[in-house]
């Protein structure tokens, strides 16, 4: 493995570098930003900031030229995930959309639904979500029960979607319905593009354990899809979700940038607490588990990079993906746990009583949630175990 950077992506990295010195939002870096979360011209805030990257040409780096992107090779996204990280930039309003519809639409999507939804994804005009989950199938999404029914050049669809991430935010839908029914479950699926604003689709909040809304019940009541709706060929929906999901797991990159961000602000933790007088950092047990979290975190960072070099010279992203998910997501949720134990009973405070307003306590509560994310641990053990290690498939399914 080589882990140096070329001349050109460094110059590519100057350029962005350049770029987010002049463009991020005032105060941003110095922490004195006005908006929080929270505030109801929050989301506003995020569509201009996508529309600004859009106009910078940083919103979909990888997408081709055509498409509004800098047709970006693997280790430019690389560079691009290192950068936004290291300036903790906004968070990209139009994820779905960006990273997993816009380049499933790209490679398989008609000529026509190019032209609609290509440029309002990457300016941010219209944010996108996944309708895939259910209550009943989750990580077995071949049990999904939604079904959509054909009515001339119409489709009436009725069901109900469940942990759909900016589904109240969201103008679109990237939805899984069934169509017929086979003896192979996975056939007789169709993927829709749907409009959330009809009055047949009704979203519905579901809170957090840490108070947060990200995730929602979609409900969809004789709501309306048409024949030009559909991605790829009717009852041949499985397909295209699998080429969905293969982009959504190439941006797990960023996710382990930010892991090793949040390990050095685990660290500096430790020098600020303190007990009996002597620092947190300075007691053999804790210096011991800063190793061990170290050199996991260090550890999760070069299989990616090992992975990564296998999809350059593949040509393509492959199962590897599932192990670095599985890594990071249970590393993130093993570390903010610690956080939160090591701050004693000041752990169990929250919001304006805790030390650095919950921060910790709310990273460790929503570290929960990406385990299940993008496919539950559970999930990606069976997919390293067949498709990896060759083993035999899980007998219970």
């Amino acid at each position: 493995m080589d882990f140096s950077f070329s001349k050109r992506e460094e110059k590519f990295r100057a350029s962005l570098r350049a770029w987010l010195e002049e463009n991020l939002p005032d105060g941003w870096l110095d922490g004195t930003f006005p908006l929080s979360k929270h505030d109801p011209e929050y989301s506003a805030f995020l569509r201009n900031w996508q529309n600004k990257l859009y106009e910078g040409g940083w919103a979909a780096i990888a997408w081709p030229k055509e498409y509004g992107g800098r047709n970006a090779t693997l280790m430019e996204e690389i560079i691009y995930q290192q950068e936004m990280v290291r300036v903790k930039a906004p968070q990209l309003i139009n994820y779905v959309g960006i990273h997993m519809v816009g380049p499933t639409l790209i490679q398989l999507g008609t000529e026509e639904q190019k032209e609609r939804y290509i440029e309002k994804i990457v300016t941010g005009e219209e944010v996108w979500c996944q309708g895939y989950s259910e209550p009943n199938a989750g990580s077995d999404l071949s049990a999904l029960k939604t079904t959509a029914v054909k009515d001339g050049d119409r489709w009436i669809i009725n069901g109900q979607k469940v942990w759909t991430s900016f589904g109240h935010l969201a103008d679109k839908c990237f939805l899984l319905a069934r169509t017929s029914h086979h003896e192979k479950k996975q056939k007789g699926i169709t993927v829709f593009l749907v409009d959330m604003h009809q009055p047949g689709v009704e979203t519905r909040p579901i809170i957090q354990m840490d108070g947060e809304h990200d995730f929602n019940e979609v409900y969809l009541n004789d709501a309306i899809a048409y024949d030009a709706d559909i991605v790829g060929e009717v009852d041949e929906g499985w397909k295209v979700m699998i080429t969905l999901l293969m982009h959504e797991r190439t941006g797990i990159g960023g996710q382990l940038f930010t892991l090793e961000q949040q390990f050095a602000e685990l660290v500096n933790l430790t020098r600020e607490l303190e007990d009996n007088g002597r620092r947190l950092l300075e007691d053999p047990f804790i210096r011991q588990r800063m190793v061990d979290f170290y050199t996991r975190t260090r550890g999760s960072l070069l299989n990616y990079y090992r992975n990564l070099t296998t999809t350059l010279k593949r040509g393509y992203p492959g199962a590897e993906g599932s192990m670095d998910k599985l890594l990071v997501s249970e590393l993130t949720k093993e570390m903010f746990e610690y956080s939160v134990s090591i701050q004693g009973h000041q752990g169990v405070l929250w919001k304006e009583d805790a030390l650095a307003d919950s921060f910790w306590q709310e990273q460790y509560l929503y570290s929960f949630g990406m385990t299940i994310g993008g496919g539950t641990s559970e999930i990606q053990k069976n997919t390293i175990a067949e498709r990896m290690l060759g083993l035999p498939k899980d007998l219970g399914r």
